[in-house]
């Protein structure tokens, strides 16, 4: 679930929450087949009725509005299943050709699913499972540092351990439902992650770096800009996003990296967009691509630079994008395309169910 969304639930939680109305949280735990949504989608039910989010294209979320009111007045959680098939779904031809599972969870008094919720709004990296058989819906929080919070049993726990920590070392933890078997029985535990945003570092405070920023904003991104032209680098032509003013040769001391960073050189300057890749191929970072054609690339390589095997050039999603603002939607969709382990190519002849990766 992306940050645009999980920000729109933490606002309706607040609010909901100051007012004085209880609130369930509905979410896809299980797919079977195709679905408008994948595991991890969410909404926010509030008591009287009103909700944010949406867990398929429309024809779910005024029965899953009813069943969470009715939960949140017994104050009890529970799973529930919808057939997405053409012919089952109300006669009204609108299904999916699937089947989903939705675990519903009242909030109050569920002192880990708020907890749960505050990870999130942190914008800290953990992950979630809730024990979907038996009546309990045990949760249990897996912290980076491998901590747990709210299991009891050991074996479970060494399994849950495991497979949280696997999940928060890929660069996009994907939620799924997954079976953990014992000398006793098999549970099927669902395993949400609370990515951070993603952050997109753009080198560059041109015309054309604007509409990629507000796209980024627009999509859930932590955005940074950096230049070392003032005249350039100002809140109004870049919103929300962080200004890093800066020369090349201070950029050790200015500009911070992480290995869930990705890094656009788009200066349109030959001379600094070859310093800035010289500076960045050095850094642990998710991607880094250089706006232009390839034999302007070739140009700024330096024997000095090492492997530059990672470097994408050119980029973005083959569109045939010419204005400032299609390129910026050419690049954002393979950012997301290599964020979520994806090749960024036509849905039209693709083999396999859609939302899973290549």
């Amino acid at each position: 679930m992306e940050r645009s969304e999980i920000n729109e639930i933490l606002t309706a939680w607040h609010q909901a929450r100051d007012e004085g109305v209880a609130v369930a949280l509905a979410t896809v735990v299980r797919v079977r087949g195709s679905a408008y949504r994948r595991e991890g989608a969410k909404m926010l039910v509030r008591e009287d009725g009103d909700y944010v989010c949406m867990l398929s294209g429309g024809c779910l979320e005024s029965e899953v509005v009813e069943v969470a009111r009715e939960l949140i007045a017994t104050k009890t959680s529970k799973v529930v299943s919808y057939d997405l098939s053409e012919d089952a779904m109300w006669g009204l031809g609108i299904g999916c050709g699937g089947s989903v599972d939705i675990l519903i969870e009242p909030l109050e008094g569920n002192l880990l699913l708020e907890a749960w919720l505050g990870l999130l709004e942190q914008g800290v990296l953990a992950i979630a499972a809730v024990g979907l058989d038996g009546a309990g819906f045990q949760r249990v929080i897996v912290q980076q540092s491998g901590n747990l919070e709210g299991v009891t049993d050991p074996v479970i726990m060494q399994s849950i351990q495991s497979i949280g920590l696997g999940m928060m070392n890929s660069l996009y933890p994907r939620a799924e439902t997954k079976s953990i078997e014992t000398l006793r029985h098999t549970s099927d535990w669902f395993f949400d992650s609370s990515n951070p945003a993603p952050e997109l570092l753009i080198f560059g405070a041109g015309h054309d770096a604007i509409p990629l920023a507000a796209q980024a904003i627009a999509l859930g991104w932590l955005v940074k800009v950096v230049d070392a032209r003032g005249m350039f680098l100002t809140a109004e032509r870049f919103p929300n996003c962080q200004l890093v003013l800066s020369h090349i040769e201070d950029f050790d001391a200015n500009v911070t990296v992480h290995s869930r960073t990705f890094a656009i050189i788009m200066n349109h300057h030959l001379e600094r967009d070859a310093a800035c890749l010289e500076w960045i191929v050095h850094q642990d970072l998710a991607y880094v691509g250089v706006l232009g054609p390839k034999s302007r690339f070739e140009k700024m390589r330096s024997s000095g630079m090492g492997n530059l095997s990672h470097v994408r050039n050119p980029i973005g999603v083959d569109i045939g994008a010419e204005s400032p603002d299609e390129v910026a939607l050419a690049i954002m969709a393979e950012l997301l395309a290599v964020r979520r382990g994806f090749k960024g190519g036509l849905l039209n002849g693709r083999s396999g169910r859609i939302h899973d990766p290549s």
